[in-house]
């Protein structure tokens, strides 16, 4: 079995250090498939995990999952938060949106201008809660709203009067209308799924809308004039990401999303089968299992290397051939063995 070859690379990252803004992001190459970092800081008294999460461009569910057994709301002066900001790219197409489901988060690829490396935006989001679960599948922007009036549809409505608090028809702009200030539609069936921002931004980062992608005040009026109506949405749900990065297999891992757009516990067979699917019959790699079943168990959303790949016979036979010669010089920067490391949519809904 050959092995795939794959040339990948890291990307340089330009960070935009405005509080609440998404991290912008240089891809350096055409197969640059990872970026970011993982940093760690020390929280002060007045700390709490979501406005740390707000403010290094992170949602409510992806700073708790990469702390656990820290206090939500009071970490504590001088205890470590880690902040996941290191992310494998999503799969398929690097164009228009992309949003995946278990990550909570959003990548946007503006049109690559000539001779400009392309940069990807990444901001989190929320998405919909159980039975108003967010659509899968591609669509497109079809029209965009500053200061939109927001109609909540008979079914959020009765809702909302079975717990005590009606709405009425319409509820005109301004800060209790939960679209917030900007809002893009989504051509999906039915007319009613939007991307816009919010008036509780608390609840970023959560599976809490009644199906539309919902985003911090500052990210979505960040976004909305880079993105013109037509451009292309894709919705997906990839728990498992996996990235080859010279020559060693990385996978990054969330909780999955089931039927009514929850997150649940990992099931651990169905997701060591779901790893080597995406591995893929054509990779041949030496995986530590061990390393590999608890990334998939734990599902902190950090990016860990699992594995490494093997070399093709024929980058073996070059490597050879150059010893031979008395070239002791690895073939591409590559070694000639490898060893393990060390280490369908949902109820029509114009409310988020």
């Amino acid at each position: 079995m050959r092995a795939r070859a794959v040339t990948s690379c890291w990307v340089s990252a330009l960070l935009l250090a405005s509080y609440g803004h998404a991290a912008q992001f240089e891809l350096t190459d055409d197969n640059a498939v990872m970026f970011g970092a993982v940093e760690r800081i020390v929280a002060k008294f007045e700390d709490s995990l979501p406005d740390l999460a707000r403010t290094h461009s992170l949602g409510y569910e992806e700073i708790q999952r990469a702390n656990p057994g820290v206090d939500v709301w009071l970490p504590g002066p001088g205890v470590e938060i880690v902040l996941p900001g290191q992310r494998v790219l999503p799969p398929g197409p690097r164009e228009g949106i992309v949003i995946n489901l278990p990550e909570h988060r959003l990548y946007y690829f503006p049109k690559v201008r000539k001779g400009k490396p392309q940069i990807v935006y990444t901001y989190p989001v929320s998405i919909g809660k159980m039975d108003w679960q967010t659509p899968l599948g591609t669509t497109r922007i079809v029209s965009k709203r500053a200061n939109p009036i927001w109609y909540p549809p008979d079914s959020v409505r009765k809702e909302h009067a079975q717990r005590g608090d009606p709405l009425p028809r319409a509820v005109p702009a301004g800060p209790d209308n939960p679209l917030g200030a900007y809002a893009m539609r989504l051509g999906i069936p039915g007319g009613a799924y939007l991307l816009h921002g919010t008036n509780n931004p608390l609840a970023v980062g959560m599976a809490v809308t009644h199906g539309c992608i919902r985003m911090y005040p500052e990210d979505i009026e960040a976004l909305y004039p880079k993105v013109p109506v037509g451009t292309p949405v894709r919705l997906i749900n990839e728990p498992v990401k996996v990235a080859h990065i010279d020559g060693q297999v990385w996978v990054e891992v969330h909780p999955p999303v089931d039927a009514e757009g929850q997150s649940v516990t990992p099931h651990l067979p169905t997701f060591e089968a779901r790893l080597s699917e995406v591995l893929g019959e054509e990779t041949e790699a030496v995986i530590n299992w061990d390393i590999a079943q608890a990334a998939l168990q734990a599902a902190r959303g950090i990016p860990e290397m699992v594995g490494l790949e093997l070399l093709p016979e024929s980058t073996l036979q070059e490597a050879a051939a150059a010893a031979a010669d008395g070239n002791t010089q690895p073939v591409d920067g590559t070694t000639t063995e490898a060893s393990e490391p060390d280490s369908a949519a949902a109820p029509a809904s114009s409310e988020s």
